[in-house]
């Protein structure tokens, strides 16, 4: 009986205790992430198709959760087959040598209930470089987006093919949908 008062007793304290960071798991089919590459005479649209996510969120206290992102480089598409080929060798992105990308928060911050920088490292080519992601956050039920508009400089990873023809700066959005346990 004594083991049964302390069962219950625990399952009470668990219950009421404040919410924790808990694993949330990426829907796929309803993420995405895209990118635009500028020069002077146009531009060029495309993305990843391959990609996953760790994320652990606390509601609550979103500076206690945590993200991984890691993208499979050879995903790689654009609105170009020749471009395509073109960015996956090592003018680019080099995806026989560097197969990933990724971006590991190392904070996270909320202004306000959507509004949320995310602060990372981000390794790409090798290198990996802190990067600050602004989103807007969206939480209902049982699901939570996060979209993402931000401009990443692709010299900082060593990607200088094209540099002073192609724009250093490449525009980022990714619209990542996550599903509650």
């Amino acid at each position: 009986m004594t083991k049964y008062l302390s069962g219950l007793l625990f399952a009470a304290m668990f219950a009421l205790s404040p919410a924790y960071a808990e694993t949330w798991t990426l829907d796929v089919e309803k993420s995405k992430i895209d990118f635009v590459g500028k020069k002077p005479d146009g531009a060029h649209k495309g993305g990843f198709k391959g990609f996953k996510s760790e994320v652990k969120a606390d509601l609550e206290n979103p500076q206690n959760g945590s993200m991984k992102l890691e993208i499979e480089a050879e995903s790689l598409w654009s609105d170009d087959p020749k471009l395509t080929e073109h960015l996956k060798n090592p003018d680019f992105f080099d995806v026989r040598k560097h197969p990933k990308i990724t971006f590991e928060t190392t904070a996270i911050n909320a202004a306000s209930e959507d509004d949320v920088q995310l602060t990372g490292k981000m390794t790409m080519l090798g290198k990996t470089v802190e990067v600050k992601v602004p989103c807007k956050a969206t939480i209902a039920e049982g699901t939570a987006t996060l979209k993402a508009d931000f401009k990443l400089d692709r010299t900082k990873f060593g990607m200088m093919y094209g540099k002073g023809k192609i724009n250093d700066e490449v525009e980022i959005t990714a619209n990542l949908v996550f599903k509650r346990p």
